[in-house]
């Protein structure tokens, strides 16, 4: 399919080089089975944007850190690949950067409360067993 062709392209130019993380945007892809033009509503109200369903929480903060307007980052999001995986980075690495922790950080990228966390982190871990092997952690 072309559009998984475009978002594979997009997760490895935002991995910038480092395995590891093209391996865990492929994880958190392959949990969230987003895609180009999603907008999925959330019980809480929020929305999933795009391949790596980027919770639209992030859209206010991603705005200003770019100096762009809140409707132009939403768009992005949803229908420009390579900006989600870029964003998908960002959000993981920030988490991984405030936690210290890889599996917390997994769980962070999905929500603020722990019970989900761990919950996500088993899906995305299995996630990658599928796609890259059971050695995928060594």
């Amino acid at each position: 399919m072309v559009e998984e062709r475009i978002i594979g392209a997009c997760i490895r130019k935002a991995s910038l080089g480092h395995p590891w993380l093209e391996r865990t945007l492929w994880g958190l892809r392959d949990q969230e089975a987003g895609w180009l033009g999603a907008e999925v509503r959330n019980s809480n109200g929020s929305h999933d944007l795009g391949p790596l369903q980027i919770n639209s929480w992030w859209v206010p903060r991603i705005a200003a850190g770019m100096g762009r307007s809140e409707g132009q980052v939403r768009n992005w999001l949803r229908s420009d690949a390579c900006f989600n995986a870029e964003a998908a980075r960002w959000v993981f690495l920030s988490a991984l950067n405030s936690t210290g922790d890889y599996w917390k950080a997994i769980g962070v990228y999905h929500s603020p409360t722990l019970w989900r966390q761990r919950q996500y982190s088993t899906s995305v871990a299995t996630h990658l067993r599928v796609r890259f092997g059971k050695d995928v952690f060594r």
